[in-house]
């Protein structure tokens, strides 16, 4: 028997949340479906099981007579390096705020610099989801996404030596790493199991913090 709809978890070809609906193939985005349906139900202004399903027979008519275009943002979700990327992200957090913390009450005067990072990754969507991963440890924040170069540019607090500068750049790698492999693609994690890029500037801009 012939499918009506197929799922994104079924078809690894389709874009994540959405499913293919009839026999022109027409993909529906779940999320678009579930927000228009939640608008039709705040515009009756009662919740009620009848609302709710035919908000739902509204959206799906309206989805197929006026049909998106298909775009694949490169979006995957993989649950295992979810959780690992989560895991990272309070451990690094955590460890970060401890280390700015004792920056801070030391009562020594730290070097301050602003580096640039190469990514491995180029797509827009790594770029950026790398970048706000970045900027959630205290201790850096990222200041500048250059696209044309896949560069993001970090200013770090504590930049007293070159170790510290290396291990700066290494935690940006690390936490690129993490990100591609919750979100990325096949092609994209292959990519960050390559060693990281050569740096093609000489050192960082520096000043008293």
């Amino acid at each position: 028997m012939k499918r009506v709809a197929t799922f994104s978890f079924r078809n690894k070809e389709l874009p994540p949340l959405s499913c293919e609906f009839g026999e022109r193939r027409r993909v529906l985005d779940l999320p678009l479906l579930a927000w228009l349906t939640l608008i039709w139900v705040l515009l009756w202004s009662t919740l009620s099981w009848a609302n709710v399903i035919t908000g739902f027979v509204v959206s799906v008519a309206v989805c197929l007579a006026f049909p998106l275009p298909r775009v694949d943002l490169g979006l995957r979700l993989h649950p295992w390096g979810i959780l690992c990327l989560a895991a990272y992200l309070l451990y690094d957090m955590y460890t970060s705020g401890v280390r700015v913390t004792r920056q801070i009450f030391d009562g020594r005067s730290h070097l301050g610099a602003v580096i640039g990072v190469p990514l491995r990754c180029r797509s827009d969507l790594m770029l950026a989801a790398t970048a706000v991963a970045v900027s959630n440890v205290p201790g850096g924040s990222i200041v500048e996404v250059r696209r044309s170069t896949a560069t993001v540019f970090l200013h770090v607090l504590d930049a007293d030596s070159p170790a510290a500068l290396d291990v700066a750049r290494n935690s940006v790698w690390r936490m690129e790493e993490l990100t591609v492999r919750a979100f990325g693609t096949r092609d994209e994690i292959d990519r960050v199991g390559q060693p990281p890029p050569d740096l093609p500037w000489s050192g960082p801009g520096r000043g008293t913090a």
